[in-house]
């Protein structure tokens, strides 16, 4: 059975860090792409953030986070990262993390696997 656990958001001001977790379980991330996702508040749709190949290479997809969010992966333990720095209020929403075992870009209905999300929340 496939499972993606999302860890590690919360509330924090504007300008401070978050590092998101994925914990892997059912699925190979060294065999599948991995990907970050958000659905900020307010709206229904859900944002690709960014990819990690199963070699390692990562892709973002939004502007507004390159320089700021970085995904990566430990293999070892199954599990994808997000590292999130000088946040800011409109980063605010539910991050969630997808797997797929090929490519299939920013488009959420692509994405076959899913986890629950994680809440993040950055006040001014």
């Amino acid at each position: 059975q496939v499972r993606l656990v999302e860890s590690g958001g919360g509330s924090v001001q504007a300008g401070e860090s978050l590092r998101l977790s994925c914990a892997a379980s059912g699925v190979n991330i060294e065999r599948h792409f991995m990907g970050w996702f958000r659905q900020k508040s307010g709206t229904l749709e859900r944002e690709g953030l960014g990819i990690i190949y199963p070699g390692g290479g990562t892709f973002y997809f939004v502007d507004s986070v390159k320089g700021r969010f970085f995904i990566s992966k430990n293999n070892t333990e199954n599990t994808v990262f997000l590292q999130m720095n000088s946040l800011k209020p409109e980063d605010t929403g539910i991050y969630q993390c997808a797997a797929n075992p090929s490519y299939t870009g920013n488009l959420p209905s692509r994405w076959k696997m899913w986890g629950q999300g994680t809440q993040v929340t950055v006040s001014s």
